[in-house]
């Protein structure tokens, strides 16, 4: 029986040996293997390509809600009272008069006319009295209109909307009313110089040679250089 499935092979063109089958190259290496090692059993697991990894997009932080709008402060409002400024735009008025008779006076008599140069210098008088009058009048409205809305806390003078001159007048009463009253001290707000000309403060100098005047001791609230206290007893 071999013989006849040995001779069907040649005839067909067949090998006389029996193949074997083909021999993977994981049975290759456990054929290889030192005896010591386990026999490589499972197909290793084929390790995914890497990709560049995709960072988790980040959403935009915002800051909390700010207003940004300038704080309206004691002069922003002042130069929104219409009467207020109305005074005050009267008396510079007024003042541009008054100088313009004085100037005006002094050229008349350098002339000789001595008549006329009186003449225009009782003119620029009266327009000097009208100025002061309406200044005044500015001032003390600025000052009972922060006074009665209570801007101020007990013991304080709040200096802003006036002149140098007004302020250090207003001073000097509240000085003497508050000794009356008995109060240990009076806080006066005098203000930062924000506004002034160079941004130089005008009113505190000023405060600060008063209070020299009457010995009073006087000092910057720490907590806003803006308020000066003056320590009456």
């Amino acid at each position: 029986m071999d013989i006849l499935l040995a001779l069907v092979k040649v005839l067909c063109g067949g090998s006389t040996t029996e193949e074997e089958p083909p021999v993977s190259e994981y049975q290759k290496a456990d054929a290889e293997r030192p005896p010591h090692q386990e026999a490589i059993t499972t197909r290793p697991e084929r390790l995914a390509p890497e990709y560049p990894r995709q960072e988790q997009e980040l959403k935009p932080t915002y800051p909390p809600h700010v207003d940004h709008r300038p704080h309206q402060d004691q002069n922003q409002i002042n130069q929104h009272d219409e009467h207020y400024m109305s005074l005050r735009a009267k008396a510079k008025e007024q003042g541009d008069l008054m100088v313009q008779c004085f100037q005006q006076s002094h050229e008349t008599y350098d002339r000789g006319d001595g008549a006329l140069a009186k003449k225009l210098s009782e003119n620029g008088k009266q327009h000097e009295r009208t100025m002061e009058s309406l200044n005044a009048e500015a001032s003390a409205w600025i000052f009972r209109r922060d006074h009665a809305r209570q801007d101020c806390k007990p013991g304080e003078i709040n200096l802003h909307g006036l002149y140098v001159k007004e302020a250090v007048s207003c001073v000097d009463k509240s000085i003497q009313e508050a000794r009356q009253r008995g109060d240990a001290e009076i806080r006066l707000i005098v203000g930062k110089g924000l506004h002034s000309d160079g941004h130089v403060t005008k009113i505190k100098p000023a405060i600060e040679d008063l209070m020299k005047k009457h010995d009073i001791p006087t000092q910057v609230d720490p907590h806003n250089a803006g308020v000066l206290i003056a320590q009456l007893s």
